[in-house]
């Protein structure tokens, strides 16, 4: 009987913060499970679109932006990208038909995790920081696993669905070995 294949979508991004950690969970979980599909999803012309495809994963961007803290022209686009972006979430879910949903912040992950919660999918979050970024304290309720590096964080999240897990790092940050003599090249 052949193994079903896993099916993951991960979403999130905006800064490096929250991108280069959901990286460093995709390649692990690529060299852990066999038979794995990972399929990332980002905010169009934030800086995930770049870095998830150089790092060798698919993305599909949403059309979302975060809500400004002032009065702005842009906030009256915001609840449209918001609907937009749900409908577009629950597309890319039907076809996708991921196992599992994981937000690491971020203003895409806002309609993802929520559309796949509806959807009655598995979801996850994860965060980094010690004072939870305002998306992931909005899905808290919502999802299924809260990720944290820190200890603390049951004032922002239910503490039955919190996990200490830390914070990823990308394999080829810790490999050291052979980097010395470009580091002094580099900082002379």
């Amino acid at each position: 009987m052949q193994q079903k294949k896993i099916k993951i979508i991960i979403s999130g991004g905006g800064t490096g913060g929250h991108i280069f950690p959901a990286i460093a969970i995709a390649n692990a979980l690529k060299n852990k499970v066999q038979d794995i599909q990972i399929l990332f999803v980002g905010a169009k012309g934030r800086m995930e679109m770049e870095k998830v495809p150089a790092n060798g994963y698919p993305i599909v961007g949403l059309w979302i932006s975060g809500f400004q803290r002032r009065l702005t022209i842009d906030n009256l686009m915001f609840p449209f990208k918001v609907l937009v972006s749900l409908y577009r979430s629950r597309k890319i879910i039907k076809e996708f038909q991921p196992d599992v949903v994981v937000g690491f912040g971020g203003y895409a992950s806002g309609p993802m995790l929520q559309a796949a919660a509806k959807m009655g999918i598995s979801t996850a979050i994860w965060e980094g920081n010690s004072f939870a970024g305002v998306t992931n304290k909005i899905l808290a309720k919502s999802t299924t696993k809260i990720f944290v590096a820190f200890d603390g964080m049951e004032r922002f999240f239910p503490k039955e669905k919190i996990v200490q897990a830390g914070n990823p790092i990308r394999q080829e940050v810790t490999e050291l070995e052979g980097k010395r003599a470009e580091a002094l090249r580099f900082l002379d």
